[in-house]
């Protein structure tokens, strides 16, 4: 383990976990980082300053609140109600000096408050007058997603703080612009503030909203009923004020003749990395994770090493933890772990597979065959589906991912669950199927 310690810093630490050794011959090595980050602030560009924020308050940073107020909120009316109520309770827990906005969007994007175009301070004055100017929305209009990002985009970019953030609030299709605007919208975003997105209601797509979280390093989640949205915002909102520090990137160093086959992260969801490398010298690459708080991830990496002979070793990777800035210069967190490969004629040791290797590939499968089944129950293919979902439960029940495990019995009746076999439910309410499809890449941590 390796671990960064300084007066106002975080403390970042990492820990490889892996059976290093190989056949003759093998060439594949695999390897579970575990990254924790405690204590602290810092901002993105350099260690934190005293002057950006006051003691006790944390890195500065900026928020923009993104509602939809686009027609179908007001069926029923007090969908519109339960946004503006949820809206203010997270404006509410807005740490004192946050830089804030709140946007409406529609097939436009407007400006709430403050309405001059930039962004308001956190205190108790402008929390209260951004509540008098929620009381004001009214839905009407259209959708256009990637129109609500721009805009939150340049207001964020208009603060020099350290956390740029946005939460994002729809309940329809994004029906008013092309797919190809929205991904526009979402490249251009990307690495430059993320956001945790929200479908409220069942009128909304899934993989439209997963996707906006994905590209940028959020989270995405069902909000079924209304009544619920103001706890769910609350809660993302506090989330959002305990980050320390931005736009951290594992960078993954391998010697020459190797090859980086993935990386994903793989708690506390599944989430695909490896085509968001960017080079960083010779034979290494940088992966964004985002903002951190207080946490802990894992990532699990999949390295091709040249074939060596028995009794021959080589680091076959070298994991740090860096934050790139745009003028080329990097700040190091100083978090190390090694991954080794070793060749042995040891059958026994060269076959194991590490627990936590183990346990995060069949997360992976899970989350994987979870929307395979889905899709192919959209698509009538009932065989398919039963086949894809029954094998999900089994990984849940062999997982203890109880929480997926629930789900699941939701859209299928479950026989033996040690098996996987399981019989479609003949009706499904529609707000389980998307919950399951929403949260399918929730994983469960591995027991060290």
């Amino acid at each position: 383990m390796a671990i960064f310690s300084k007066s106002n810093v975080p403390q970042f630490s990492v820990d490889v976990y892996q059976n290093e050794y190989l056949p003759e011959g093998g060439r594949e090595v695999n390897a579970v980082v575990t990254v924790t980050a405690t204590g602290g602030g810092t901002i993105g560009s350099a260690v934190a300053a005293p002057h950006l924020y006051s003691p006790g308050e944390g890195p500065s940073a900026a928020v923009v609140l993104m509602v939809d107020c686009s027609g179908s909120m007001d069926y029923p009316p007090t969908k519109m109600r339960n946004a503006r109520d949820a809206t203010a309770a997270a404006v509410d827990t807005l740490r004192d000096g946050v830089h804030f906005a709140v946007v409406a969007g529609t097939h436009l994007a407007r400006e709430v408050y403050p309405c001059e175009g930039g962004l308001a301070v956190a205190g108790p004055d402008t929390r209260e007058q951004a509540k008098q100017a929620l009381r004001k929305l009214s839905a009407g209009g259209g959708t256009a997603i990637g129109t609500w990002l721009r805009r939150a985009d340049r207001l964020l970019a208009s603060a020099d703080v350290a956390i740029r953030h946005g939460i994002l609030l729809t309940d329809g299709r994004n029906e008013h612009e092309s797919p190809e605007d929205l991904k526009a919208a979402l490249d251009a975003c990307a690495g430059r503030f993320t956001c945790d997105a929200r479908g409220v209601g069942t009128d909304w797509e899934v993989k439209e909203v997963t996707g906006i979280a994905s590209a940028l390093l959020g989270t995405a989640d069902i909000v079924a009923d209304p009544t619920g949205l103001a706890a769910d915002f609350t809660q993302m909102m506090e989330t959002a004020m305990g980050k320390e520090v931005a736009d951290v990137s594992l960078r993954l160093w391998t010697p020459a003749g190797a090859t980086v086959t993935f990386v994903k992260q793989v708690a506390p969801t599944v989430e695909e990395l490896t085509g968001r490398r960017t080079e960083a010298g010779p034979r290494a690459g940088d992966y964004p994770l985002g903002s951190w708080g207080d946490e802990s991830r894992d990532y699990h990496l999949c390295v091709e090493v040249p074939p060596a002979a028995v009794g021959q070793e080589m680091l076959a990777a070298r994991v740090s933890l860096v934050i790139p800035h745009s003028d080329g210069s990097v700040q190091n967190l100083g978090a190390q772990g090694l991954v080794r490969a070793v060749w042995t004629d040891d059958l026994a040791a060269s076959t194991s597979i590490n627990p936590q290797v183990a346990h995060y590939t069949g997360q992976a499968e899970l989350a994987e065959v979870i929307q395979e089944g889905l899709d192919l129950r959209k698509v009538g293919d009932m065989d398919g589906a039963t086949a894809k979902l029954g094998r999900a439960v089994q990984l849940a029940s062999a997982s203890g991912n109880a929480d997926t495990a629930k789900l699941l019995a939701k859209v299928v009746d479950v026989v033996d669950a040690a098996t996987g076999t399981v019989r479609l439910k003949a009706k499904v309410e529609e707000a389980d199927e998307m919950t399951l499809e929403t949260r399918s890449t929730k994983t469960v941590r591995v027991k060290k």
